[in-house]
């Protein structure tokens, strides 16, 4: 062969390797041109894909041998579009009522009666998006079981005592289940995180204390007679210019359950974004685990952010997965790099799926219950669907003095990573407890709505001992309890027999107008020693139409969580309510959020109804 000749099938082989992309944007609509969040659309023959933000728009790279988008939403026909040389591609997608009539309700989920021929098993806790081998269904999904608090009757316990909690995975993994047509297992519906997931503007703290409070009260939207009262912390924000320097630990699941595009794929997109708001004295490292834990990225300056965005793009997926020895591995790293006065924190991207090693719930809470000694936070990243281990990621995130988000799109790891920053990555206040005393002369009973897994005893408000949640920059956490007043009979009240060695004469304070007393621990995040402040919150209601947007939007959110979990509280509670309610208080809605909470709404009612016609 000729030199010449040998030369131009090398130079046609690396063309050929180099795998060229393009990039096609557009928007999807229904045909009255209203925008579709949340629609699906994957490159026909390759694992690649995407969803529509808020305003329906959508940006993918693709190879340049594909030639067909396929775009899929739940409501909606599929449609598959060809494309030559335009790099704008719109797409308007048809309402497909006959297939909601033909969904029906397996265990937690839904499923299309063309797959039931095979038998199904489907646990009390787990579940997880469509996947069929051989016409069965797969469930891999778990979920740590959740138990609504009940109603306690205020002159047999008038002390309630919980941790706060800022995590927000809930809301967007029932986002995804939506967003795919399905209606999410009861135990992913935890309300509180569905609340918090949203930002509402408080005012920032004007005393000594990181953290602020306000409080409101007006009528249950649900249940007819009882009240509703929203108590809120703010944390104060810092601004970037100020925050201390961080040691991060990106440690980043790489085994062959990573693979799929809203995995690993995401996850590197993910963690560029978070890159690119590095500063010079920040340094990062880059631990990754599959049958085996390994360093691929010493620590690094985050001035040196295409050398970091580099070793994120030559991570693969393949093997088992061996979480336990990465973590060992990734807090090893953070401990050697510790900055004294610095943010010091552990970044866990995976979908949860432990097999090798250190694997169970216990053995997992045990190990990181010891590293967080070190004084090294973990923060975690979920990914992905199918297989998605939802019991294993909060266990973490609960004791790692950490948060816990799940990114199901690229839009989703921008809150993250981008707009809620300081957040994410930077406490203001540990081991934030809140204690209620309620005056029984107001209230016969009352129940916290969320926060199931984050009770406290009442002797735990006092030990700074017991581990707590943590608040970063800026964050906003909200509690609502539904309240009996003292006048007022219930059904949720079951007959219990009066004590008969505890009766108590009311105090005086008990006359008052005081509905309550709230007491706040927390902790500097560089000290053990707790700092106690109380406020009393008095009777003053007012009615839901004087109420502020942010309280009636908390509200419609509690009232959907409530519809989610199918709760023996919801009373009245319906889809129509809460869209309603909702669009009474949208607010400003810069991003976009308020908005899309209302089309998941209607969402979850179209897929609601489908899967009644069905029983029907």
């Amino acid at each position: 062969m000729k030199p010449n000749q040998l030369l131009l099938i090398v130079l046609l082989l690396c063309g050929f390797s180099q795998s060229p992309e393009r990039k096609i944007t557009g928007i999807v609509t229904d045909r009255n041109q209203t925008p579709l969040p949340g629609v699906t659309i994957s490159v026909k023959g390759f694992k690649l894909g995407t969803t529509t933000d808020r305003l329906g728009r959508y940006q993918i790279s693709i190879p340049v041998t594909a030639s067909k988008l396929v775009f899929s939403f739940v409501g909606y026909l599929s449609k598959e579009v060809s494309f030559a040389f335009d790099n704008i591609l719109n797409v308007t997608l048809t309402e497909d009522y006959k297939a909601l009539q033909e969904v029906v309700v397996v265990g937690y989920g839904t499923h299309h009666k063309r797959f039931a021929s095979a038998p199904m098993s489907i646990s009390n806790h787990s579940m997880n998006a469509p996947v069929y081998s051989n016409n069965q269904y797969q469930n891999t999904e778990n979920y740590k079981s959740v138990n609504e608090n009940i109603f306690q009757l205020t002159c047999q316990q008038a002390v309630t005592t919980f941790s706060v909690d800022v995590d927000r995975a809930s809301y967007s993994n029932v986002r995804r289940f939506l967003n795919s047509g399905q209606m999410p297992p009861e135990d992913a519906v935890r309300i509180e995180e569905m609340i918090n997931y949203f930002d509402y503007d408080y005012p920032q703290p004007k005393n000594e204390h990181p953290v602020s409070v306000t409080t409101e009260l007006s009528d249950s939207p649900w249940n007819r007679q009882l009240k509703l009262l929203r108590i809120v912390l703010q944390a104060k924000t810092i601004s970037t210019a100020g925050l201390p320097a961080s040691n991060l630990v990106f440690l980043v699941d790489v085994s062959g359950s990573m693979m799929d595009f809203n995995k690993l794929p995401l996850l590197k997109n993910a963690f560029k974004l978070l890159v690119d708001q590095l500063r010079p004295q920040d340094k990062v490292s880059i631990v990754v685990y599959a049958g085996a834990a390994g360093l691929v990225l010493e620590p690094t300056s985050g001035n040196e952010k295409a050398k970091i965005r580099e070793a994120l793009d030559n991570l693969s997926a393949g093997g088992s997965t061996a979480g336990g020895a990465g973590i060992e591995l990734a807090y090893k790293i953070a401990r050697e790099n510790f900055l004294p006065k610095g943010n010091n924190r552990v970044i866990l991207a995976t979908d949860g799926d432990f097999n090798v090693g250190v694997s169970s719930e216990g053995a997992l809470e045990r190990l990181i219950e010891e590293k967080r000694k070190d004084g090294v936070y973990l923060s975690i990243a979920g990914f992905g669907m199918g297989n998605y281990k939802d019991s294993h990621i909060e266990t973490l995130a609960d004791k790692g003095n950490g948060n816990y988000a799940y990114i199901d799109n690229i839009q989703e790891a921008r809150k993250v990573f981008v707009s809620e920053f300081g957040g994410t990555l930077f406490t203001v206040a540990k081991d934030v407890k809140l204690q209620i005393e309620f005056n029984p002369a107001k209230m016969k009973a009352y129940r916290l709505i969320g926060y199931e897994n984050r009770a406290l005893k009442n002797e735990e408000f006092h030990d700074d001992k017991k581990d707590a949640g943590e608040m970063g920059s800026g964050h906003t956490v909200t509690a609502i309890y539904e309240i009996v007043p003292a006048n007022v009979e219930s059904r949720y009240l079951t007959k219990t027999d009066e004590l008969k060695y505890q009766k108590t004469a009311p105090s005086e304070n008990a006359k008052s107008n005081e509905l309550l007393t709230l007491k706040i621990r927390y902790k500097n995040p560089e000290s053990d020693k707790s700092i106690l402040f109380q406020t009393v919150v008095s009777d003053m209601a007012k009615p839901m139409n004087s109420t502020s947007d942010n309280f009636r939007f908390a509200a419609s959110v509690a009232e959907f969580g409530l519809l989610l979990r199918k709760s023996e509280f919801k009373g009245t509670a319906g889809y129509d309510h809460v869209i309603s309610l909702a669009q009474s208080a949208t607010g400003k809605d810069q991003e976009g959020y308020r908005s899309e909470f209302i089309s998941l709404v209607k969402a979850a009612k179209l897929i609601n109804e489908g899967s009644e016609t069905a029983k029907r």
